[in-house]
């Protein structure tokens, strides 16, 4: 490879033109992401994406589960493989923005040093201080002590069949459960000591095996030995209900970090410090913000850290909320354009027919918001009980501080702060109490609408409790152990919402599942094109340089998969005949009602939507949905019945060809429709005002499912083939060549080599909507930045695709269709999208 002068070479643009995002695990390395620099270039990216590079738990397949902030993942190369990349992209005027995990880290590690020092030390451990530890909480058996929840059974049980051994390796001591070794106390390594020395007092010189086997032989000496320890043994079952230490939702395995603490912040960034320092790292992706303690500090901290880089954060923005315009950063990972893209393609008149049928089919009641607080309710009450146990100790502690309200008990304190998480719309307000702190306006609004739908839900409960909350809450009651609990709460309702959201909910209420992604409302069905003009505005204003996203690793769907979904809204008898046949067809393989109605619903909408879909691929999507539904089996405590009735139902289902024989004809009925939702969607992606974002392989149609559907390899042969194909290619033969996604990678590269030669599509440029006149007028979404106009159908796939009169009212000037070349004389939509779906109108363009 040819060395790179980068300190002569352009550099890449601080705002990324365009983003591309890798998934970076031991089978896509970065030496196999340099060889894809020239293709990408090629393409039109500006900026490699890249998951989280950190020395993660040995096979991570996602990065998320670091192990060590300090290093490089081994798995995916060396430090050399880094600047080799970089001098790559350099060479190509491409930058790296890399994904950060603030929030929390790996633990089942041996190589997580931190953790093992806090396991083998306690509160000693200089990096006892990194982790959020109750280390003096309500429960006597873990005062100073960290729950552990390693066993597959309980612990008496493991301790009485000899699976817990007490071993020597390399010199060091370690108790042995299965395959994982674990530290022990300096304590009870004297213990071993004194047992040896008695052993070698009575002639038996064996030492320290002979002492370890006389331990090990007896239950009630390993049990002394292991009380010595800095952490309780336990069952993984009972994580949930006595864990001890903060986690990144109900993962045990990932224990949060205390990033607020400015020691911990130095030792997470040193080595990114180090990248960004040298030019290899240009911008940063923050994940979960949501979970940190201090959101606000952190994200300055971070900015002085990267005063120049591109930062932005994986924030969930419910219907109406708004960023806040504080936080000095460039905005979302795109969650919310996402929502906005997708339901300005989804047509409201579907609504009616799609719910009474959805009712009819299933039996549901349809209260979206119930089964949201009920979910929620769950949450806190199960997955979520150990938290939900150590924020109730602390309203509990200042509950006795004050007269008012010290004669509650625990229960209805517990049921009040309970009742408030579950009402909250939002994953979290971002109160900050140190130095001089207000409430914003918009989280104290928050918090007292919340707090009056609390008091009209549950009436019954104490109304001096609620507002001794919003006391605590808005701040009006002050000390360490309130803001503490202001903190914690704040912390706990982002995990509440994400689990009882799009990791329950979603799968349990599939009326319409293209509406059910991340950061989506599956109660708002369709926008107006009005209001996606306001939204891109205001976006153009605030955060003209956010991320645009439509897939990533986290959705629910494909950004193709949710394309075709959308065109279900526009024709909703054609689907409900269609469910109607292949459930009567099916009905001989429901057994005594399982799998249930909504699964099977839910099933239908995925054949469809990812179509061609293999049974394996079915199999494992229908599978992970039910376990996330939590209605008839779980991750947990899976019920094997439902589970190998639900099998049996999708094979039997697959293996019908008279049945897939017609769904394949279904699908072959709005594949078009779906396609052109496709094209729009990502035409509108790279022109709207902010940064276009791909997902590995979705240059291609991606007809994807949740992950880990959406984490397989790609194909970047076949891409690089298609892309040099691509670049000889017209319009109309383009979208002759559809079939393969050939249609939408020319698109991309043909779009995105005009973002690199045009600053209309800048930051800076306007957004300005433009006026659409004729009978077809609601079918079309069309906008001006500078000197370039985008025009796109939608919901054209309820019509016969006769635009008849319909015309964009078209600015002054000499126009031109980049995408086809023709002179634009009339804009009449007709005539704009003879030859392509969608089109891209110029003027003056050099």
């Amino acid at each position: 490879m040819e060395s790179a002068n980068t300190k002569d070479s352009p550099r890449a643009p601080r705002t990324p033109r365009a983003t591309y995002r890798f998934q970076f695990n031991k089978n896509f390395t970065l030496a196999q992401a340099r060889t894809l620099v020239p293709y990408l270039s090629e393409l039109g990216i500006s900026h490699i994406y890249a998951s989280p590079i950190l020395k993660a738990i040995k096979g991570s397949a996602h990065g998320y589960d670091v192990s060590d902030f300090q290093e490089l993942n081994p798995e995916i190369g060396t430090a050399e493989d880094l600047q080799a990349l970089h001098e790559e992209l350099s060479c190509h005027q491409m930058g790296l923005i890399l994904d950060i995990v603030p929030n929390h880290m790996g633990i089942e590690s041996p190589e997580n040093r931190w953790w093992q020092d806090v396991l083998k030390l306690g509160q000693k451990s200089d990096y006892a201080r990194c982790f959020d530890i109750d280390w003096n909480g309500s429960d006597p058996r873990l005062r100073g002590k960290v729950a552990l929840p390693v066993l597959s059974e309980r612990y008496n049980e493991a301790l009485l069949g000899g699976r817990i051994k007490l071993i020597e390796k390399e010199g060091s001591l370690h108790l042995q459960i299965g395959d994982r070794m674990l530290p022990v106390s300096p304590e009870s390594e004297a213990f071993v000591t004194r047992r040896s020395d008695e052993l070698e007092s009575k002639r038996k010189p064996l030492g320290i095996q002979a002492a370890l086997a006389v331990i090990n032989s007896s239950h009630a000496a390993l049990d002394e030995f292991i009380e010595k320890q800095n952490y309780r043994l336990m069952s993984w079952r009972d994580a949930n209900s006595v864990l001890n230490y903060r986690r990144f939702f109900t993962i045990a395995s990932l224990a949060g970090i205390r990033i607020e603490e400015e020691w911990v912040f130095d030792q997470v960034f040193a080595l990114v410090k180090e990248w960004l320092g040298r030019g290899l790292v240009n911008g940063l992706r923050v994940d979960h913000i949501d979970g940190l303690r201090l959101p606000d500090q952190f994200l300055k901290r971070l900015r002085k850290l990267a005063p120049s880089a591109w930062i932005v954060v994986e924030k969930i923005l419910e219907t109406g909320e708004s960023l806040p315009s504080r936080w000095p950063i460039d905005g979302t990972t795109g969650y919310d354009f996402l929502n906005n893209l997708n339901n300005v393609f989804i047509d409201p008149e579907g609504k009616g027919p799609l719910t009474d049928f959805y009712r009819e089919f299933t039996g549901d009641a349809l209260d979206y918001d119930a089964v949201v607080r009920e979910k929620k309710r769950s949450i806190l009450n199960n997955e979520l009980a150990a938290e939900t146990s150590r924020l109730t100790d602390l309203l509990l502690r200042i509950s006795a501080e004050h007269w008012e309200v010290r004669e509650y008990a625990r229960s209805e304190l517990r049921e009040v702060w309970t009742e408030l998480a579950i009402c909250l719309p939002v994953y979290r307000t971002y109160t900050e109490p140190r130095g001089n702190p207000e409430v914003s306006h918009d989280d104290a609004r928050l918090i007292r609408d919340t707090i009056e739908t609390a008091r009209r839900d549950k009436p019954s409960l104490p109304a001096e409790l609620f507002d001794f909350t919003e006391d605590l809450l808005l701040l009006r009651r002050r000390g360490k152990i309130e803001e503490d609990f202001v903190l914690r709460f704040q912390q706990l309702t982002g995990p509440v919402m994400a689990k009882a959201v799009e990791d329950t909910a979603f799968y349990c209420y599939p009326r319409f599942a293209a509406l059910n992604e991340v950061g989506g409302d599956p109660d708002q069905f369709g926008i107006s094109t009005q209001r996606f003009h306001q939204v891109c505005q205001e976006q153009q204003k605030a955060w003209p340089s956010s991320m645009l996203a439509t897939s990533t690793h986290d959705t629910k769907w494909g950004g193709d998969t949710r394309a075709r979904l959308a065109i279900l809204s526009e024709r909703p008898q054609q689907w409900i005949e269609a469910v109607r046949r292949w459930s009567a067809i099916n009905k001989s393989r429901r057994s005594e009602n399982l799998p249930d109605r909504k699964m099977e619903y839910l099933f239908y909408q995925a054949l469809v939507g990812a179509w061609p879909l293999s049974k394996d691929r079915a199999m494992a999507y229908v599978e992970k949905a039910a376990r996330e539904a939590k209605e008839n089996t779980g991750w947990q405590r899976p019920v094997q019945a439902y589970e190998d009735a639900l099998r049996r139902f999708i094979a039997e289902s697959m293996d019908d060809k008279s049945l897939m024989s017609d769904v394949e004809n279904f699908v072959s009925q709005i594949a078009d429709a779906g396609w052109v939702n496709s094209l729009a969607q990502t035409l509108v992606k790279i022109t709207a005002p902010g940064v276009p974002d791909f997902y590995q392989g979705s240059e291609l149609w991606d007809l994807f499912l949740t992950d880990p559907d959406n984490r397989q390899s790609v194909n970047y042969d076949q891409r690089t083939i298609l892309l040099k194909q691509a670049k000889k290619l017209s319009a109309k033969e383009a979208w002759e060549q559809r079939e393969s996604g050939l249609a939408k990678l020319w698109l991309i590269a043909k779009v995105l080599e005009l973002r690199r030669r045009s600053e209309s599509l800048d930051g800076e440029s306007k957004y300005q909507p433009l006026t659409i006149k004729g009978s077809k007028a609601n079918h079309v979404l069309a906008f001006m930045r500078g000197k370039v106009i985008t025009v796109v159908p939608r919901l054209a796939g309820g019509f016969d695709g006769d635009w008849k009169d319909t015309t964009i009212e078209q600015p002054a000037g000499i126009w031109k269709n980049y995408l086809t070349e023709d002179s634009v004389d009339s804009g009449s939509i007709a005539a704009l999208t003879s030859h392509f779906p969608v089109a891209l109108l110029v003027k003056d363009l050099k």
